[in-house]
């Protein structure tokens, strides 16, 4: 009932990811699409999975909760990304319920969230050093119990792609940097929220940071009224990191107006998904206008890499979206470089080789280098194909018979 009220109470002002065009009334409208949203969602939470872990490190079980995509099923090769997330037991559901909305509108892949509760054993879980600020004791046992118990658990258990995700709140965003700085990081992306950093810390990730030869995201938030010395330790982390110019790293920093400590989570959670997982949304107004439209080659190569690298950075075989098809068109036409039309129906070709988008954009390619005839039959080719994105086989006939009525054929 909690995570209820908080979520009605906090989600319609500060995670509703307002598209740029809509006005004050689509606002509204889509206030109340959440608001139902956040019941159905909350009834997911009844899907989650509570499970319970042997661990011979710890020599005790731990408790899990487990939340499995919509679209989870054993019939199926797909595999997910694992967020992982420390104080599971008050920060599970605040991710969970995140997660299950923006992979609801394809804005992130679909994941799997595995919460950690650390309610009655939190503070032996974060032990460190004074000496050195790494993990000491029942510390040590607990970051090597994650590596290798945890882990390999979900891993087993559940089918999962190489990319992992961790996220903390003040002591524990401290704690997941240990998986950081060690030789092989053991996360692809890493969620420090108003972290109560170790004293040695800055500097240990400032050095892996600056020497990572693999891509890695790191999304550091903190409040204008956070606790005073996880302000001031958070701001003097964020001057190191953004000073560091190796490309590996994928920096994002967010100090967020008048928010408390405890209320953090619920302002730096969607903004690091949105972060992190960038690349993989649909194009949106502002990368066509401020990317796509000012490139000086070809949109359809650009379109082409941006799926390449979901591909490379989290393993996941993604097929184009028709919106990004139709973006990818527009540019074209603004800029009129019409020999691009020709690639983008060979791209449709590959990826919705039975639906009447290729001969779409071929017979457009034809038409405007001035092939008329040839437009007007690919046009009509089309009738046997499958109507998709609004392209209908009505539209396609009538371009064809406007075809024919201007030329006279």
């Amino acid at each position: 009932m909690f995570q209820l009220i908080f979520l009605i109470t906090y989600l319609p002002k500060y995670f509703l990811p307002w598209r740029n065009n809509q006005n004050q009334s689509q606002k509204m409208k889509t206030l109340k699409v959440t608001i139902l949203l956040l019941f159905v969602g909350i009834s997911s939470f009844s899907q989650a999975k509570y499970k319970t872990i042997s661990s011979q490190i710890l020599g005790e079980n731990r408790e899990l909760k487990i939340l499995l995509p919509r679209g989870y099923s054993e019939d199926d090769d797909k595999a997910y990304p694992v967020i992982y997330v420390f104080d599971g037991d008050y920060l599970f559901e605040a991710v969970a319920g995140n997660v299950d909305y923006y992979a609801y509108w394809e804005d992130i892949p679909e994941s799997i969230v595995v919460g950690i509760n650390q309610v009655e054993t939190r503070q032996d879980d974060l032990m460190y050093s004074e000496q050195n600020s790494l993990p000491i004791e029942s510390g040590a046992d607990f970051f090597e119990f994650i590596g290798k118990e945890l882990i390999p658990f979900v891993e087993e258990n559940y089918k999962t792609e190489t990319f992992r995700v961790a996220v903390g709140h003040g002591e524990t965003a401290n704690f997941i940097n240990y998986y950081l700085i060690r030789q092989n990081p053991v996360f692809n992306a890493y969620v420090a929220i108003s972290p109560d950093l170790a004293v040695d810390m800055e500097s240990y990730v400032e050095e892996k940071l600056n020497a990572v030869e693999e891509k890695i995201f790191y999304y550091l938030a903190v409040s204008t009224t956070d606790i005073k010395h996880i302000a001031e330790a958070s701001i003097s982390l964020n001057n190191t990191l953004k000073s560091l110019q190796n490309t590996n790293l994928l920096y994002t920093f967010k100090e967020f107006e008048g928010a408390t400590h405890y209320a953090m989570p619920a302002h730096a959670i969607p903004k690091a998904l949105e972060s992190i997982f960038f690349v993989f949304q649909p194009i949106s107004k502002k990368e066509y206008n401020e990317s796509i439209l000012k490139l000086e080659g070809s949109p359809v190569e650009y379109l082409q890499e941006k799926y390449a690298t979901i591909k490379d950075l989290f393993g996941i075989d993604k097929q184009i979206l028709i919106n990004d098809f139709k973006a990818v068109a527009a540019a074209i036409k603004k800029k009129q470089k019409w020999e691009y039309y020709e690639d983008l129906s060979k791209l449709a070709k590959k990826h919705y080789p039975d639906t009447v988008l290729p001969k779409y954009y071929l017979g457009l390619y034809q038409e405007n280098i001035g092939e008329s005839k040839k437009a007007m039959k690919t046009f009509q080719s089309a009738y046997i194909l499958e109507e998709i994105g609004g392209i209908t086989k009505d539209f396609m006939l009538e371009k064809a018979e406007q075809i024919k009525a201007d030329f006279g054929y």
